[in-house]
């Protein structure tokens, strides 16, 4: 989850271009490796990730590495590069009960300084790629500040509507703000 709102198998040979009529840009997605530590720590110490995600500050850069290394089989982790930097990632989880197998949850993020440039975009597409062909998930769902209406537009772009709202259930800057439950079915 991303307020600053805030995919290398649904786009062949992608490579880092920006287009000239506008500032999107075209990153390269590839699975995220033990390496990739400290680029996405940083990315997630920065205020405008941080303040859209239940993150704590000044995480540390062995968290990271333990969250990677725990990462199975149900998890597809990927990074997005932009001319060899790291400037964003994205999860797809896959629910392991088996009652709740076809579900999986989806969670973005992206660099400060990317942001609004369809980095989030190439990452969500990509992983719903995976959700539909690769895990054939028929639900993928995710949580949402109600007040980050760039990420809410990103999300409902690919399909994604509110399910409901969690009043005052994350805490940031002080301040209790209300969440959104989003998903997209495929039944």
């Amino acid at each position: 989850m991303h307020r600053a709102g805030p995919i290398a198998f649904a786009w062949n040979a992608m490579t880092s271009t920006t287009s000239p009529s506008s500032d999107k840009i075209r990153p390269q997605l590839r699975p995220v490796r033990s390496s990739d530590a400290e680029a996405l720590c940083a990315i997630f110490n920065k205020p405008g990730f941080r303040w859209g995600t239940f993150r704590m500050p000044f995480e540390r850069v062995e968290q990271v590495e333990r969250r990677i290394a725990k990462s199975g089989q149900e998890t597809t982790w990927i990074v997005a590069e932009v001319d060899g930097k790291v400037v964003g990632h994205g999860s797809l989880v896959a629910q392991d009960s088996p009652r709740r197998s076809h579900i999986g949850e989806i969670n973005i993020g992206v660099d400060d300084a990317f942001v609004g440039k369809g980095i989030g975009s190439a990452i969500l597409g990509a992983l719903l790629d995976v959700a539909d062909n690769w895990r054939a998930l028929k639900r993928v769902e995710l949580t949402v500040y109600a007040d980050n209406e760039p990420a809410i537009r990103l999300y409902t772009s690919h399909g994604f509507e509110i399910e409901g709202r969690h009043v005052k259930a994350g805490f940031t800057d002080g301040r209790y703000h209300d969440l959104l439950s989003m998903a997209r079915l495929r039944f």
